[in-house]
């Protein structure tokens, strides 16, 4: 009897430090597993900062040099379709798509190439057209108002247009610029402000828009030159289509190419106005009637 006694008490701290050591071993690995969980917690927090201010760059990117067409949210303007509904977007994985397009433009449908546009400043853009489309609503499609075009100062417009925006350098008021203010009105003036594709040819109100196509000349290793609009260009291949209608294209690894483009300018204006800018130059070329 007394054996058994000792027995149970000496036996009893024995369990007591079995359990504690099994409590504290427990309650390690919970603040072990919690510690790692708040360490994947805290990366996609990172991430979602990073693809946040990513697509904030694309969205300033967009607004200069896209929304004029396309809206300021992607959701199509008065000449620029519905990004958001795109297929084209909808296809897109990381900007395969998407970059060919800015990169090359569609010179048949008015959009001109964008070659000026960094691999980072793409990325941007991909990633705020992306996010708009995530968040687009039924109904989107938009029309300018035209009060938010009425917002600008002519005569800053014309000190612009002399100086800092070297549009004199150019155009003339009393040349190839004369009477467009009565010719063109609202968003129809902007769109010939910033990319000439509405601008008629020789021949009255009937002619056809006229499209500045940019051209290729390449010259082959065997010193022969090859000239035509430009068709394709990226960083492996450049394509043109010749005098005779056909389809040529070569590795730039293995031949020298130049591109004149008639509105290299233009383009790269875009990335240069700032919204008063724009308005203030829009209301200069608004008085020349």
């Amino acid at each position: 009897m007394i054996s058994s006694l000792v027995y149970r008490v000496s036996e009893r701290p024995r369990h007591g430090l079995v359990l504690a050591l099994l409590v504290f071993a427990a309650a390690l690995c919970y603040a072990q597993g919690s510690k790692g969980q708040e360490g994947a917690a805290a990366k996609p927090v990172a991430e979602s900062s990073a693809a946040v201010e990513q697509i904030q760059a694309g969205k300033a990117l967009f607004a200069s040099q896209c929304s004029f067409c396309h809206g300021r949210d992607a959701g199509g303007g008065e000449s620029g379709p519905d990004l958001t509904a795109s297929a084209l977007v909808e296809q897109d994985l990381h900007g395969d798509k998407i970059g060919v397009v800015v990169r090359n433009g569609r010179l048949a449908k008015g959009m001109p190439a964008f070659g000026n546009v960094d691999d980072q400043q793409l990325a941007a853009l991909v990633a705020f057209i992306h996010d708009r489309k995530a968040n687009a609503k039924e109904g989107r499609r938009r029309t300018v108002d035209v009060a938010d075009l009425q917002t600008g100062n002519a005569e800053a417009g014309l000190r612009y247009f002399n100086g800092a925006g070297g549009c004199a350098k150019c155009h003339s008021a009393s040349g190839d610029l004369a009477g467009i203010g009565g010719k063109l009105q609202g968003l129809e003036l902007l769109k010939r402000m910033l990319y000439r594709e509405n601008e008629r040819a020789a021949g009255g109100h009937g002619a056809e828009p006229t499209k500045a196509i940019p051209t290729a000349t390449v010259t082959l290793p065997s010193g022969q030159t090859v000239s035509g609009k430009l068709a394709y260009r990226d960083e492996f291949t450049i394509g043109l289509i010749d005098p005779s209608g056909w389809y040529r294209s070569w590795p730039v690894t293995q031949v020298k190419f130049t591109v004149v483009n008639p509105l290299a300018a233009h383009i790269e204006q875009l990335g240069k106005y700032t919204d008063e800018d724009m308005h203030d130059v829009l209301a200069y070329l608004a008085t020349l009637r």
